[in-house]
Parts: structure tokens; C-alpha cells; sequence
């Protein structure tokens, strides 16, 4: 079915278009919402045309895209079907710029310089007694002291060495991090980075491990002993950790991927 080349009277409304090339196809929603992650209830309301459950327009264009290549219908057209009857594609800078000028404003004021300052004191005072030490140490070494000199110092203190200052102790490397994951499980931690984003997991049994909204700058963290079958919508916007690893180019911003990890690299998922 194909509703690019209709007149714009007789062409059918985007749910109707995949209502009926899912029947034409011998498809039930069941059958449809398996093979695309989507929802059976929300594969009904895309059918009513009704898009209000999908969290937003970038979200709907995801589903459609993929209603729509479930069907086998090509699904430019459909989106731009959307695009016409919900006002069109906003510019990617239209709804982004706010985002992140209102997220830098509030971010700033809570980020003080106090931790660079005190670890600028600290090392200062480190460096002053190491100098002082050492300075005080070679004057001390110049020969017995006279009976009668009353200006006479006391014997210096036992000779410190460069290794009893200890410098600032750097960060562990972030394979520590990855050291520290169990071995026998799959971890996934998933990151709403650059915008919000819809996820669903599932483990090797088809039990829903999560499912629902990630607001901008929240995470999850989700572990199975076995597999987790990943859904992500909106992907480009979403920064995904595997087993402490991170798991980058997973696709653009409004696509929807499903991805499948198992214990170990991210690689053997």
C-alpha cells in the first residue's frame, strides 16, 4: 500500500494506511508489536491515529518507521503524512537551544570552585613542609655544635626523604570500574544524554525488566543473570554503558534500536 502517489482527498490517514497494510499482510497487532518492540496498546492508539501516547513527535516517527517496515510500507511518505497534519518538523536548534541553555544555566551556579581550591591549598602546604624539611635538614649538617653557644640549634630532626611526602593520589582508571562489574551478569546502564528517550528491556524469557519514559539527564541501570533484549527510542540521544563499557554510534536522533547483550564485552552481546 502506498498513499505518496493518492490525491490528498482520497489519501488515507497514517494509522489507517498501517491498520490496513498490517491486515493485508496477515498480520495480527500481537505478531506486529513483537517483531517492533512496540506496545500492543500503543500500537492500537497508532492505529486510531491517536499519537498522543508516544511521548512526543520524535517518538511517533519512530514508531511509524517501524510499524511501517514491519508492513513492508515505505515509511517516508507516512512520516511526512505526520509531518503535514502535526505541523511539520520543527528545526533540530527550534526545541534544542531552550533545552540547553535552561540545563547550563542551572548547572552552573551548583558547580563552585571549592574542590580547586582546596586541593590547590593542599598542595601548597605539602610543598611548604617538604621545603621546610628539607631546608632545615641541610643547615643541621654543618658540624658538632659548641658547648657554649648559646645561639646553638637544636640537632635536627631525622633526615626525610622525597618518598615520605606523598603526593595527591590520582583517580583509578576506568577499567577499575569495569573490573568491579560481576562477571556473570549483563550490566546496562542507560544515560538520556541530549534529550529524553522511551526504553524497554527484556530478559532471554521475555520478562519486562523495564519500560517507560527517560526524562533528559536521567538514568538506569538494569542487570540479568542471562540476556537483556534492549529497546531504545530517540537513540541518538541516549549514552549506553554494556558491562562498564560504552557502547557508541547507536544510531540517530528519533530512530528506534533494539539491541540484545549477554555477560562479558559488549562486543559478545
Amino acid at each position: 500500500m502506498s498513499i505518496g502517489n493518492s490525491p490528498e482527498a482520497d489519501r488515507p490517514s497514517v494509522g489507517h494506511a498501517l491498520q490496513q497494510a498490517r491486515i493485508g499482510a496477515g498480520l495480527t497487532v500481537e505478531e506486529v508489536s513483537s517483531t517492533t518492540r512496540v506496545r500492543i496498546p500503543l500500537v492500537h492508539a497508532i492505529e486510531q491515529d491517536d499519537f498522543s501516547r508516544c511521548g512526543g513527535d520524535v517518538y511517533a516517527r519512530g514508531h511509524i518507521r517501524a510499524l511501517a517496515r514491519a508492513v513492508a510500507l515505505d515509511p517516508q511518505p507516512l512520516i511526512d503524512h505526520f509531518d503535514a497534519e502535526h505541523g511539520g518538523r520543527p528545526a533540530p536548534t527550534t526545541l534544542a537551544a531552550p533545552i540547553y541553555e535552561a540545563e547550563r544555566i542551572r548547572s552552573e551556579p551548583r558547580r563552585p570552585n571549592w574542590t580547586a581550591a582546596m586541593v590547590a591549598a593542599i598542595v601548597a602546604v605539602i610543598g611548604f613542609v617538604g621545603f621546610t624539611l628539607f631546608t632545615g635538614g641541610d643547615k643541621g649538617d654543618g658540624g658538632p655544635i659548641a658547648g657554649g653557644d648559646t645561639h646553638a640549634k637544636p640537632a635536627p630532626a631525622p633526615t626525610r626523604h622525597p618518598s615520605t611526602i606523598k603526593p595527591p593520589i590520582n583517580p583509578e582508571p576506568s577499567d577499575s570500574a569495569v573490573a568491579g562489574l560481576p562477571k556473570d551478569k549483563v550490566t546496562i546502564k542507560v544515560t538520556a544524554r541530549d534529550g529524553q528517550s522511551w526504553i524497554s528491556a527484556k530478559d532471554a524469557n521475555g520478562k519486562l525488566l523495564e519500560d517507560g519514559l527517560l526524562k533528559q539527564g536521567e538514568s538506569k541501570t538494569i542487570t540479568d543473570k542471562e540476556r537483556i533484549d534492549l529497546v531504545l527510542g530517540n537513540a541518538g540521544a541516549v549514552q549506553l554503558y554494556v558491562n562498564g563499557k560504552e557502547v557508541k554510534e547507536l544510531g540517530d536522533k528519533g530512530t528506534v534500536e533494539r539491541l540484545s547483550y549477554t555477560p562479558g564485552d559488549p562486543q559478545a552481546g
